[in-house]
């Protein structure tokens, strides 16, 4: 059998599976066994536990729990908070002040979370109920948030990037650095725009606190964004230096958030158990992700489906640019259904090589996968930071607000996306000045 019909047959059994419930991890496995048995030898199966064994005791995976483990233990203190009121007291005069410090202080605290959904809901718990006690329309209340959040996957450190790295063997410490240039950019495509719909709407300083903050209670506000910058040039700056691996640097960034929130009431042993509870339950489910992703790419490559697409795009003559548009257009559907992870895990072993073989810089392509990805954080019906923002946001505000404030943010980031693409310096600058 050719590698098509082998293609559609495993695909087949995948889509039957996960519309059976079966989690992602347990389908993709399920059907890459099913595929050995079928057509290879049953006798390869052992390859799933030496690629199971291979990932799970990589250095390079250690990366993954210590970044989980960073970002529980700074969402449990009031970092986001105080970044948030920072950033209302120097940004007062701003048309749509709030919104655009809930913008900025996602940005920051996207810096040291990598999470989008705990980003959404550290900010969104403090600057929802404000917005809209000052008379912001719920709509972009809501909105803002859930777009701002998405940033925690782009800017790093990146839980989404660590996921690509590992699969496709790329430099997790240079897709970190890529990601801060393009990361901005949409931070700042995001303000202009929320300025735009202030001014348009009518809402000005006025719809901000009347009292103008002294310059004693600015400085007073930046002392409680200094953990933020800590722990990020802690991170990013050890990385860049060389001073540190990607794994050593996430680290000393667990180590810091550990010292900056143990401190706390509400952190002490009680709340420390709790994060390390869920880190190891997320950390358990990625591994399970990454496991049964891995062996399914080596299934995929077994099978000579890879290696088919490659001779196919090849001899089509397919410009480059149509085959990238297709894989976006693809996460960007799928993103409307599924996860990151999932998305990343199921369609990388088939598009990578692909787009590899076609010329494209690894590093530039994971941002673009990244952001792409990112959108589908906000696109129902399962973007998570829709559901994540429902849980926190007041009860007159409904799942249709917060769907309708989000999808003006989609075309923000559609646009951010499309800049990136054209201009892919924007990614791989940094990067490369580091090599140097």
């Amino acid at each position: 059998m050719d590698w098509f019909g082998l293609a559609l047959i495993l695909f087949a059994i995948l889509a039957v599976l996960l519309c059976l419930g079966i989690p992602v991890a347990f389908s993709m496995g399920i059907a890459a066994s099913a595929m050995v048995i079928l057509f290879l030898s049953p006798n390869m199966l052992v390859q799933m536990a030496r690629v199971g064994f291979s990932v799970a005791t990589s250095d390079i995976f250690l990366v993954a729990p210590l970044f989980i483990l960073m970002a529980g233990l700074v969402s449990h203190s009031d970092i986001a908070q105080r970044a948030y009121l920072a950033a209302t007291k120097w940004l007062y005069w701003v048309p749509g002040a709030l919104s655009v410090s809930t913008v900025v202080a996602c940005t920051a605290f996207a810096a040291i979370s990598g999470s989008s959904p705990a980003t959404a809901a550290a900010i969104g718990y403090a600057s929802v109920p404000e917005m809209i006690r000052h008379g912001y329309s719920k709509r972009i209340a809501v909105g803002v948030v859930a777009a701002g959040g998405t940033l925690g996957i782009l800017i790093p450190p990146s839980m989404v990037m660590v996921i690509y790295g590992i699969l496709t063997e790329t430099s997790i410490g240079s897709l970190f650095i890529a990601g801060i240039l393009p990361g901005l950019l949409l931070a700042a495509m995001m303000i202009a725009w929320v300025i735009f719909r202030s001014l348009r709407d009518g809402v000005t300083t006025s719809g901000t606190p009347r009292e103008i903050p002294s310059w004693a209670e600015r400085r007073a506000s930046l002392s409680g964004i200094w953990p933020v910058l800590l722990l990020f040039v802690i991170v990013m700056g050890a990385i860049y230096a060389g001073f540190a691996t990607t794994t050593e640097a996430a680290a000393l960034g667990a180590i810091g958030a550990l010292l900056l929130t143990i401190s706390r009431p509400d952190m002490r042993l009680k709340g420390l158990s709790t994060v390390l509870l869920t880190t190891a339950q997320s950390t358990a489910m990625l591994m399970l992700l990454i496991i049964f992703g891995s062996f399914f790419g080596f299934v995929v490559s077994r099978l000579g489906i890879a290696h088919g697409i490659v001779e196919a795009v090849t001899a089509a003559q397919m410009p480059g640019w149509m085959v990238l548009s297709l894989y976006i257009l693809a996460l960007l559907v799928l993103g409307c259904f599924m996860d990151p992870a999932s998305m990343m895990v199921i369609t990388l072993p088939l598009a990578f090589p692909v787009l590899k073989e076609l010329g494209y810089d690894p590093i530039w392509l994971g941002v673009i996968v990244t952001i792409t990805v990112e959108i589908g954080m906000i696109t129902p019906p399962v973007g998570l930071n829709l559901f994540v923002l429902k849980g926190i946001v007041p009860k007159d505000v409904s799942m249709t607000d917060i769907i309708a404030g989000a999808i003006p943010f989609v075309g923000v980031l559609i646009a951010g996306l499309l800049i990136i693409v054209a201009f892919p310096g924007i990614a791989t600058w940094l990067p490369a000045l580091m090599k140097q």
